[in-house]
């Protein structure tokens, strides 16, 4: 079992801790020797899984604009090397082009250093095998190789090259919108008349303006945050964040521009801004792509997350195709995904609210930037017809309120657990003549309030990172979430180590 320290490293299917000491107070966790031991943990349980020598191992090494990711990049590859690792040096990259890496640069695996959108004293680590992205279970298993602190010594160091793999990510991402768009007229240059603006964060992407869209003839002036900087001066490099979104809308409207688009700091998730102004983000994006990704399909299956929209399962029957709500996380709906395929499923897409979307086309990686390379072809073609991209999903019904809250734990400790309030909720609402429990759900309580002057949905769920609960709500009646919120704050109003001060100034 993972002791305390370890635990907390664990984030889902990733590695994430604190690389640098700031004003908050917070104490490194990520240190020399704790990446060290990480580092050589993956290896070992590189060994065990595949059955190789460390001397025949190769692997990619890249990073995102955080001001920690040289010195974490260099304690890992001379951790690796130590080993007798030969060692990819690929420098900043987004983490889509470090799964690309296994195949174009035929390795073992390799690694992504970053937290993605956390602040700037965050960092951690994303694995990649042939196999894909690891699982939670398999980080498990690292760390408790860590805590094994097994030695391994080699009388052999390992070579470390240095590659640009951003050229090869960026000549794939151009032949998919130079084929997808199949201009006649102008093939090499298929967007010479569109304007493109792009937010980049001042993470890995700004390589998407001037490898991709200035190549294909876009026109790209109004484009922010394209320079790598670790401290994030513009703003949270986050798609699902409401100033940043606000952020690229404004700019996409100012500048007059076909499409505003946004990524995260390690380029695997984005959203986009149409023309119009419209903010295709959450359901609308997940909307949106699940209409590119069932055309010419029929009785196909969309796995998405659990906090999509209602009126979503209704849009994607209309496609011709089926949503499959499972749990939130990009790492749950990818593998369910891959479950459905294996078992003759025909499961073209998994896409979560947040932005991660995992085609199959693609090897199943969320990749921000191939998501972004659908959206400009099928705005292009879209344009041909003299329609914009907020036309795909004008059918979509868009709930008259929503809201996401989260409710920390203050007191921790084991008799108070989130899990012990929703097995309490899941009774609460069982003994209630108002509203009942929606057994189309495998995450959390999810509350469905049938009353005309409510018409709606709550539900409840446990973090997938930290020690809080997460409240999602939506409501179709005008003034609906209002009743809806009072209902479940009476209850969670018994359960003094619950933090409902953000329902309270609701």
């Amino acid at each position: 079992m993972l002791s305390n320290f370890w635990k907390r490293l664990k984030s889902g299917s990733d590695i994430r801790g604190i690389a640098i000491s700031d004003h908050s107070g917070e104490e490194v966790n990520l240190t020399n020797e704790t990446v060290e031991k990480i580092s050589h943990a993956f290896a070992i349980w590189l060994s065990k899984k595949f059955g190789l020598d460390y001397s025949s191992m190769t692997i990619a090494i890249g990073h995102d604009s955080r001001l920690s990711a040289t010195r974490i990049k260099n304690v890992v590859i001379n951790s690796l090397r130590s080993f007798g690792v030969t060692v990819y040096d690929c420098s900043l990259t987004s983490t889509p082009a470090m799964f690309l890496a296994i195949s174009v640069l035929q390795c073992t695996a390799s690694i992504q250093i970053t937290a993605s959108h956390l602040p700037y004293n965050r960092n951690g680590f994303k694995f990649f095998t042939p196999e894909g992205g690891l699982t939670p279970k398999d980080i498990e298993e690292i760390l408790e190789t860590v805590q094994k602190d097994e030695k391994v010594f080699s009388k052999k160091i390992g070579k470390v090259r240095l590659i640009n793999l951003m050229n090869h990510y960026s000549e794939k991402l151009k032949s998919l919108i130079k084929e997808g768009i199949n201009s006649k007229s102008n093939f090499d240059m298929p967007l010479k008349d569109f304007k493109i603006v792009v937010d980049a964060g001042n993470g890995a992407g700004g390589f998407f303006v001037s490898d991709v869209l200035k190549p294909l003839g876009a026109n790209t002036e109004g484009s922010v945050g394209l320079s790598p900087d670790g401290k994030f001066p513009i703003h949270v490099p986050n798609p699902e964040d409401k100033e940043a979104i606000e952020y690229i809308s404004k700019i996409t409207l100012s500048s007059n521009a076909d499409l505003g688009i946004i990524f995260d700091t390690d380029v695997d998730r984005a959203a986009v801004i149409d023309s119009s102004g419209e903010k295709i983000s959450g359901t609308k994006l997940v909307a949106l792509i699940s209409s590119i990704a069932l055309k010419g399909k029929s009785n196909s299956i969309v796995v998405t997350d659990s906090v999509t929209y209602e009126s979503l399962k209704e849009f994607v029957q209309a496609l011709g195709g089926y949503q499959f709500r499972y749990k939130r996380g990009y790492n749950n709906v990818i593998s369910m995904a891959k479950k459905i395929n294996k078992k003759s499923g025909d499961c073209p897409l998994a896409i979560e609210t947040s932005g991660h979307a995992a085609f199959r086309e693609n090897d199943f990686i969320d990749d921000g930037a191939y998501l972004a390379c659908k959206i400009i072809v099928e705005m292009v073609n879209a344009k041909k017809v003299g329609s914009k991209l907020s036309d795909c999903i004008s059918s979509l019904v868009i709930p008259t309120n929503e809201l996401s809250l989260r409710l920390p734990i203050k007191d921790k400790n084991e008799t108070n657990n989130p899990r012990v309030v929703l097995q309490d909720l899941i009774n609460y609402i069982n003994s209630s003549k108002q509203v009942k429990i929606d057994k189309d759900n495998v995450e959390g309580v999810r509350i469905h309030f049938p009353s005309k002057h409510q018409n709606g949905w709550i539900l409840l769920r446990e973090s997938l990172h930290d020690p809080e609960l997460v409240l999602h709500a939506e409501s179709y009646a005008l003034g609906g979430l209002k009743s809806m919120i009072s209902f479940i704050k009476r209850f969670l109003k018994n359960y003094d180590f619950l933090d409902i001060s953000n329902l309270e100034n609701f």
